[in-house]
């Protein structure tokens, strides 16, 4: 439950010199590391190298070790970074070019490649992705943290919290997930798992092109949300504030958050989320 009621919260707060008071400011009012810790103190936090090319197509090591930090200082006893990039990608490569691999051991996480792992072949129970190979150590997590980066996707409308989930997948899988009906697909495999919290750098996004390269824009945010779906929507809705954007039409009919929203993954309307829009000064 949000500490405003009984809806949940989507924090937005500007980001300003102070990153970390940013995101604990938004995450306190989202529910707090708290709620999270109070599940469990071993937590899996997922990022988005899907590549190593620069924020926002790929996460801000420092956002990430941030977040890994505050997880600690309130009361975490492990963290666990988890990822997987694109096919033929070597994820520890990645994490290692982009200095992501010394941020998360300077932060005290433990690093771990997914496709140096196990993999157990699940059903979703989706309409529009029956079974798919997942990362074990997803599967297996006490509480989990996404920290998503924000931008326009080519094949997929736009990247947030339901799109991070394919990092999840095994690379050859996902390869079928492009062959068609990819949204609905994104959808269905979040029926696998879901965060217990959501941490988005909204700083800098894509508003057209992605997920490598495209048009740039600062929004300077800090998201935080327990939902998300809300918290998709209103990224959407930032990326649409910008002319020029490619997102079209209100954001509860892009093809992923409808689908999400027939599989009762989260809010389901405007009516049931509560938007906190935060000051500088409160953020500070």
């Amino acid at each position: 439950m949000s500490p405003l009621g009984e809806r949940p919260v989507v924090a937005i707060a500007p980001a300003g010199a102070d990153l970390r008071a940013d995101i604990v400011r938004a995450v306190g009012v989202a529910g707090g590391f708290e709620r999270v810790l109070a599940k469990s103190r071993d937590v899996l936090v997922k990022p988005n190298f899907n590549t190593g090319h620069p924020p926002p197509a790929s996460s801000d090591p420092v956002f990430v070790k941030t977040v890994i930090e505050l997880l600690y200082e309130h009361g975490a006893v492990h963290v666990v970074l988890g990822e997987t990039s694109m096919v033929s990608v070597s994820t520890r490569r990645t994490l290692e070019r982009t200095g992501m691999m010394d941020a998360a051991l300077q932060a005290r996480a433990e690093v771990v490649c997914f496709e140096d792992e196990p993999w157990v072949r699940v059903d979703t129970s989706g309409r529009y992705l029956r079974r798919i190979r997942f990362a074990r150590r997803a599967l297996e997590a006490h509480s989990v943290v996404y920290l998503p980066c924000l931008k326009t996707h080519a094949r997929a409308d736009f990247t947030a919290s339901l799109k991070l989930t394919m990092g999840f997948a095994h690379p050859r899988d996902r390869i079928g997930l492009h062959l068609g009906r990819l949204r609905r697909k994104l959808a269905d495999l979040n029926l696998v798992v879901a965060p217990d919290l959501i941490v988005l750098d909204g700083r800098r996004c894509f508003i057209t092109g992605g997920p490598f390269a495209g048009t740039v824009r600062e929004p300077n945010l800090v998201l935080a949300s327990t939902d998300r779906v809300a918290l998709d929507v209103e990224a959407a809705r930032i990326i649409q504030s910008y002319p020029g954007n490619s997102l079209r039409g209100s954001p509860w009919r892009l093809g992923m958050i409808k689908r999400a929203v027939e599989l009762g993954l989260g809010a389901r309307g405007d009516e049931d989320y509560e938007v906190v829009r935060l000051n500088a000064k409160e953020a500070s």
